[in-house]
């Protein structure tokens, strides 16, 4: 018996098909997005026609190894072993970080989105915004900014503007009409406690308000970087982006020939284009140049697919209180996802290539700058929940 197993999807750039270039930008990538697959048979060796990264690809559970972000040199971690004091003191370090962006987020949020008439909409709004969660996005945002030399204060509006569109993202997605839920982050979804009509709604405000808050709260940034910013966003949720995913997903379930290449498509939208979108708008708020935009954007869509990987890892192998939200939902709507295609031994080997592939990308940044995005790329793929 043979399994499918990605062969060189991510070794070569990862950009979305059907984009055209830029008109915000010199040198953006003609997006072309292949992926090349191979047989692996019931034994688990990998061919020789697969790159020698996936040769020495590691074998260690990727929901069981705890990520070591003590970084010495580009790419390279201490050994646990031997570095258990300093392997605590910047995990340590890291919590402390993760901590102090998401309650300036938090902060930020709350400010932005008061209650005021008409109070149903914005109580709706609020209570999916502010409902907690990792804020891994608006904190890749804020982290890219940093790295190439921006500021938090200049980033912030862009950041909750990306989670302003995550949010509505979760609640359309949680609707009958969607994916049904009625649990997301440990809470009733929006439509169970405001009705479908209110949080559709709660939903598109959401999703107007984000693109209003960043053109009227970004201050000490180029109109020109506001303005590319915008595109770069409406490009990422769009027609070609979080849409499409989100299209093509919701017409694969229970298709008995769907593969890696179906699989990979709705993925890269669905989930990596407003990664994506993070980490590149925080580049370009920060100045930083079209070569590191582009480097960022890579790593972006290497942990954008990482983060669903290990999100269908997830979905089957934690409960619905350990989510926060309905496990075996895709098990069950007979949804393509990569245990199902790939194993779960497999898709947990997947996952940790795209980190070492992610952190690639990493290399030619100051180390101490880049920690915290190297850091997040870690705990994006050793997350519990």
């Amino acid at each position: 018996m043979s399994i499918i197993f990605f062969g060189q999807c991510v070794h070569q750039s990862l950009f979305f098909s059907s984009r055209n270039n830029n008109p915000m930008s010199v040198g953006m990538p003609n997006c072309s997005f292949k992926s090349s697959l191979v047989q692996v048979n019931s034994t688990n060796k990998i061919p020789d026609t697969v790159s020698s990264s996936y040769k020495t690809m590691p074998g260690s559970s990727l929901i069981q190894t705890r990520p070591n972000c003590s970084v010495t040199t580009p790419l390279q971690l201490v050994d646990e072993s031997e570095n258990k004091d300093e392997e605590k003191a910047i995990a340590f370090e890291f919590k402390k970080y993760m901590f102090s962006k998401a309650n300036a987020i938090n902060e930020a949020l709350d400010k932005s989105v008061s209650l005021r008439h008409p109070g149903k909409i914005h109580e709706a709004m609020r209570y999916s915004l502010l409902a907690g969660g990792k804020r891994v996005r608006p904190i890749l945002c804020i982290a890219s900014c940093e790295l190439v030399g921006g500021s938090e204060e200049s980033v912030m509006p862009s950041a909750c503007a990306i989670e302003m569109i995550h949010t509505m993202s979760l609640i359309h997605d949680d609707l009958p009409c969607m994916d049904n839920d009625d649990l997301r982050r440990g809470k009733p979804t929006n439509h169970r406690v405001f009705g479908e009509d209110v949080a559709v709604l709660a939903g598109d405000a959401l999703l107007a308000f984000a693109f209003e808050h960043i053109a009227c709260s970004t201050k000490g940034v180029e109109p020109q970087k506001v303005l590319r910013v915008v595109w770069e966003l409406g490009r990422a949720i769009g027609s070609e982006g979080l849409v499409a995913g989100q299209v093509v997903d919701l017409s694969s379930g229970g298709l008995s020939n769907g593969g890696l290449d179906l699989l990979e498509y709705i993925h890269v939208h669905k989930t990596a284009a407003l990664l994506e979108g993070a980490v590149v708008i925080g580049a370009i708020i920060g100045g930083g140049s079209d070569e590191e935009i582009e480097r960022l954007r890579k790593f972006a869509r290497c942990i954008g697919l990482m983060f669903q990987v290990v999100d269908d890892i997830l979905d089957v192998t934690k409960s619905s209180q350990e989510l926060g939200k309905t496990a075996c939902k895709d098990l069950v709507a007979d949804k393509l996802t990569y245990p199902k295609l790939l194993g779960l031994e497999k898709s947990r080997e997947f996952a940790q290539e795209l980190n070492r592939q992610a952190r690639d990308q990493l290399s030619v940044f100051d180390v101490e700058k880049a920690k915290p995005l190297i850091c997040l790329a870690d705990y994006i793929a050793h997350r519990q929940n």
